[in-house]
């Protein structure tokens, strides 16, 4: 059954790529790029944007986690970021680890935290100004807030879901990831035993949100979109991907664009259930 759902104002976590030029000098709004190549950074980026490697900066490595607590205070604060900072991320492949970043940040309760919309695709294509020098902003001194772990699910939340529908599941992969036919994207390490999808899941993959340009559908498509696969609000969503990066693009649509109450991501995702021992695939 479908709901009602008020979705906050876009204007509050998406700011146009001309909104962000207007902006690159002003000294409460801070730019981060955040990229599955964590090479692009180097070779040029917005002019004052700091860079974050998500493989390194925004993972706890030895448990296979998002970054502690201490750990996100310290890149803040690192980056010249303040409680009370506008931060705007962005990246390549139309914002697949920016949205990542982004969750993590709204994990720990950052109050003002958007994406710049198209990413860095449409930066270069609109043929703005990219620099290679690392800015060197002032030192903050950044305090997170106690964790949110309302936008989280965890392995037993997961098999809840799936064997009592306890919740609906959405699929972010490809559609060779979701048949098995594919373990992971090409060139992407990180990978499992088994290829399928969890019983119950929805298959709806994460690049369908956006037009060509790399900007998001508009709210009427979106809604369409989640709407036509039974995704409307009416019930708990857990987003997944394969580690939990494409499934936060998803579920920034679901909560921000579209204002769905009680959604969730999924960051172990793939890895985690294409791994367990005895733990239920399904396979078209």
């Amino acid at each position: 059954m479908a709901v009602e759902t008020q979705a906050p104002s876009t204007s509050q976590v998406l700011v146009s790529t001309d909104w962000v030029a207007e902006h690159l000098k002003d000294s409460k709004v801070r730019l981060v790029e955040v990229d599955v190549d964590t090479n692009a950074y180097s070779g040029g980026h917005v002019p004052g944007a700091v860079g974050w490697a998500w493989n390194t900066q925004l993972c706890d490595t030895l448990r296979r986690d998002i970054i502690p607590k201490e750990t996100l205070e310290r890149l803040l604060s690192q980056s010249g970021i303040g409680n009370d900072t506008t931060v705007v991320l962005y990246g390549d492949n139309n914002n697949w680890f920016a949205a990542w970043a982004f969750w993590q940040l709204k994990v720990y309760g950052h109050r003002d935290a958007r994406l710049m919309n198209g990413g860095r695709k449409k930066w270069i294509a609109e043929g703005r100004e990219l620099l290679q020098e690392t800015p060197s902003w002032p030192g903050a001194s950044y305090k997170a807030g106690s964790p949110d772990w309302s936008i989280r699910a965890l392995l037993p939340e997961v098999t809840r879901a799936s064997e009592q529908r306890a919740a609906q599941l959405v699929d972010v992969r490809s559609p060779q990831e979701f048949s098995g036919e594919l373990l992971a994207p090409p060139g992407l390490p990180e990978t499992c035993q088994r290829g399928g999808h969890i019983p119950g899941a929805k298959s709806i993959p994460w690049g369908k949100a956006c037009q060509e340009d790399g900007t998001f559908k508009s709210v009427e498509e979106l809604r369409q979109l989640y709407g036509s696969a039974g995704i409307t609000g009416g019930q708990p969503v857990i987003a997944y991907c394969r580690i939990g990066e494409r499934s936060s693009h998803t579920w920034f649509v679901l909560k921000y664009l579209l204002g769905y109450a009680n959604v969730k991501n999924y960051d172990g995702s793939w890895t985690e259930w294409g791994n367990l021992v005895a733990a239920p695939i399904e396979k078209p």
